[in-house]
């Protein structure tokens, strides 16, 4: 299956939390999205890989996502070693996305900054010929997507652009806490984490509102490319 958008994430939740309205707003806009998490968060405080993967499965239903795939790197530990950056142009190559999504190249965890390497390195590398991967026995052909994206985690960044999720706002908001066993209210006393204070989910609703509000929009998400972008003024009459 050929994909419109490819987003890569360094966790399940990652890609919920940083851009869970867009990715609504491309599904309910007819896009085809895929999901590939390069772990599977086994060193979380929180929950287990099953629980884990139960909770992907649910928030990958709510927001219609084509594609969910867990790359199995070892969390904590997402070198850009031979062996991960061919997992990830195999993936690029498989599904042929016009655009991918990376987190921004810094943030205060270094599983999300080490998937940002890692993915504008095999961006780089599916577009080349003598970049040889294999599957089934057969070569893949080379094959370079139009843009790489970056979205927002914890460190904050001037957007190269923003985009509106005021419609899709409660969408990503449900998807988000299908990872129930990540917040404040799951069940039982559990050691607290960075995200599990009550406060966290009050601070992303009121990021999306602050970036909602530069674009004069209820709630939304930004985004950073480090290319220029091309602006068609059709769109905007």
């Amino acid at each position: 299956m050929k994909l419109d958008v490819l987003i890569f994430a360094a966790h399940p939740d990652d890609a919920e939390l940083s851009m869970g309205g867009t990715i609504a707003r491309f599904s309910l806009q007819g896009f085809k999205v895929g999901v590939i998490d390069l772990t599977k968060g086994e060193m979380s405080t929180r929950g287990n890989t099953i629980t884990r993967a139960k909770e992907t499965s649910v928030a990958t239903k709510i927001l219609n996502i084509k594609v969910r795939e867990n790359l199995g790197i070892a969390d904590g530990n997402i070198t850009q070693s031979d062996k991960n950056l061919k997992r990830v142009i195999t993936t690029i190559r498989k599904y042929k996305p016009k655009i991918v999504f990376a987190p921004y190249l810094n943030d205060r965890h270094p599983d999300h900054f080490d998937t940002a390497q890692l993915i504008k390195r095999a961006m780089f590398g599916s577009g080349l010929a003598k970049f040889k991967t294999i599957v089934a026995g057969k070569s893949q052909a080379h094959y370079r997507p139009l843009k790489l994206f970056y979205y927002m985690q914890t460190y904050l960044f001037d957007p190269s652009f923003i985009v509106d999720i005021s419609d899709y706002f409660d969408t990503k908001m449900n998807s988000v806490l299908a990872f129930k066993s990540q917040f404040h209210n799951s069940p039982g006393k559990k050691e607290e984490t960075f995200i599990s204070r009550p406060e966290f989910l009050e601070y992303v609703e009121a990021r999306a509102k602050f970036y909602g509000f530069q674009i004069r929009k209820k709630y939304g998400e930004p985004f950073y490319c480090e290319e220029n972008i091309e602006y068609d003024f059709v769109n905007l009459f």
